[in-house]
């Protein structure tokens, strides 16, 4: 069952006619297919449900400019890793909530020549004196303001020696690290126009960065954060990106750069130290795989969660027949919520850093433990969370954030992702270094059974070691069929993350949406705890009023998730930006 990446495509003539043959009815204006969702949601001829098509390289993500870094390191050569490198050291400039130095994250990278593809992890640790109990009050109850708002909160950065590794065993050898960093370098040097998904974060995030004088310093002008058409220039940043391109990541785990990121923590009530920072490592993991309805799901493994419950959640949908129950429609948003929930129960118990803790990942994704908790659901009720337990995988054994992802003219990919957590992390720049430092600790279970900011429960699998890597949902996933890859997609969106790149992978699959319906079409999430299905606005209030029939707590909601994604094809790529966050952008040559 071929995947529809080009239908309604608006390209070059010659091309189109082309492609529009082999595209469907769709493709030749004669409207959506049969149960498309949300009929007036987004209207059939908005061009955001029209892929990008280019024959070479593609890049998606969250922020334009740091995509067109992307595409002109394709163009003049580069393979997929040398640009997802420029891409990840230009967020960090452009988009400085999520795009980051300052913090860590996952990166997906397809070697087409050797037909391998493995899992990078560069994920914040636990400084060495952080301690099981350091965000409990005195009374012993979860303490969530120290796991946020606090020097506490901050995790061991790992992004640029994550990127820095990522170069050295998978670049073109084209490019070097300063190369790479250029582009970011100039365009915290010469300062960025605030507009777009900037103009409307900052104002947003205007009281946490507003604590900090050395944030202060760097977003505010005068007494208010940069607005629209000001221009932001980060001197302290370009600086620190110098240091870098000179002495590659070491000049910023050991030496000033490093000393003054410790003392920033310190001074916030933290623990980190010099120490802690030129310890970090990046771990090279083996990918998790599955299968659904003939593709080829590969994942990144824990302490990423997201690859294993995504695989989980999928194996449970497999048995039901969602194409007959038409994509927004009731029965089929049901199915989706009902698998949900379940995994995410699974992963409060099971899940934590596997260089600490055993994780049943082959029971978790195997196909009968999937045919078991398939039994569970009740196609026509939800069941409540309480009735919801975890499973037991173990008879079936033999991780604000942004999303980008890579496709060259060789057919090396890269699907990364990666984060600070909350928008601006802390919200806290380390001084004389321009760096955003993350809150991600609490991403660690304060105790069993507590909820962490995105409502997460977590258990001991998942408690505050020294040197541990915090649990994530973060989702960076390729999909192939016969061999070869097809779909390069993640997203950003903190608990939603996985039931995000659900949606696009089964919109794509079961709903037959072209590429960029998939990304677009209105998401729903159900995480177990709280017991609640958020939707977006778009489904029908008729579906609405089913569901809540079924017994679900409906709430409509905001958006979620950036899902920048790539679909690779016989005739090329076809990308697509999530139109839910402003200056996103596919792109391509």
């Amino acid at each position: 069952m071929p995947l529809r990446p080009f239908a309604r495509l608006r390209a070059v003539p010659l091309l189109a006619a082309a492609l529009l043959a082999l595209a469907g009815p769709a493709a030749r204006g004669q409207g959506a297919p049969p149960g498309m969702p949300g009929a007036g949601a987004i209207p059939s001829d908005d061009a955001r449900l029209l892929p990008v098509f280019a024959p070479h390289g593609m890049v998606a993500s969250q922020e334009a400019k740091a995509t067109r870094v992307g595409v002109d390191v394709l163009k003049r050569g580069g393979n997929a890793v040398d640009a997802a490198v420029a891409v990840g050291f230009a967020l960090a400039v452009t988009l400085p909530k999520a795009g980051n130095l300052g913090g860590g994250g996952f990166m997906m990278v397809h070697l087409a020549a050797r037909n391998e593809t493995v899992a990078l992890d560069y994920r914040e640790t636990a400084p060495a004196a952080a301690a099981r109990d350091m965000f409990l009050d005195p009374s012993g109850a979860p303490d969530p303001r120290a796991s946020t708002a606090t020097g506490r909160a901050v995790g061991v950065p790992g992004t640029v020696r994550g990127l820095a590794e990522a170069l050295a065993r998978y670049g073109s050898g084209r490019f070097s690290l300063a190369d790479l960093i250029a582009p970011a370098e100039a365009l915290a040097r010469e300062g960025i126009a605030v507009d777009e998904d900037l103009a409307d974060s900052l104002p947003r995030a205007a009281a946490r960065l507003g604590a900090w004088p050395s944030t202060r310093a760097v977003f505010f002008n005068g007494t208010r954060p940069f607005g629209w058409g000001e221009r932001l220039v980060q001197p302290d940043l370009a600086a620190t990106l110098r240091a870098i391109q000179a002495g590659g990541p070491d000049a910023f785990y050991q030496g000033p750069v490093a000393e003054r990121i410790a003392d920033a923590v310190r001074a916030a009530g933290g623990v980190m130290t010099p120490a802690d920072l030129a310890g970090y490592r990046v771990a090279v993991r083996r990918p998790v795989r599955g299968s659904y309805r003939g593709y080829d799901v590969v994942a990144m493994p824990p302490p990423s969660s997201g690859g294993v419950h995504l695989i989980e959640i999928l194996n449970i949908l497999e048995g039901f027949d969602l194409g007959a129950s038409g994509a927004g429609g009731a029965a089929s948003v049901h199915l989706l919520a009902e698998a949900m929930k379940q995994a995410y129960a699974d992963r409060a118990t099971f899940l934590g850093d596997p260089d600490r803790v055993k994780v049943p990942v082959a029971g978790l994704t195997a196909k009968p433990y999937a045919a078991l908790l398939r039994s569970r659901i009740d196609p026509d009720r939800a069941r409540p969370a309480e009735a919801v337990k975890a499973g037991d995988p173990l008879p079936f054994e033999p991780d604000q954030t942004t999303h980008f992802s890579v496709v060259d003219r060789d057919g090396n990919a890269v699907s990364n992702t990666y984060t600070l957590n909350f928008s601006y992390g802390l919200g806290l720049v380390a001084e004389g270094t321009g760096i955003l430092l993350n809150n991600e600790m609490d991403d660690f279970s304060a105790k069993p059974g507590a909820q962490n900011a995105y409502g997460l429960v977590g258990g001991d699998a998942n408690a505050v070691a020294p040197g541990a890597r915090p649990l994530s949902s973060m989702t960076p996933t390729f999909l192939f069929r016969d061999g070869r890859l097809v779909l390069v997609t993640g997203s950003p969106g903190g608990s939603r993350i996985i039931s995000t790149v659900l949606q696009v992978v089964v919109n794509l699959i079961d709903f037959r949406m072209n590429l960029a319906e998939a990304v677009a079409a209105p998401r729903i999430h159900h995480q177990w705890r709280p017991d609640a299905l958020l939707v977006e606005t778009g489904l029908s209030p008729d579906t609405l009023a089913l569901l809540r029939q079924r017994g679900h707590r409906v709430v409509v909601g905001s958006t979620s998730g950036s899902a920048n994604s790539v679909l690779v094809a016989p005739e090329g790529l076809a990308g697509a930006a999530d139109p839910r966050q402003r200056g996103t952008l596919a792109d391509g040559y």
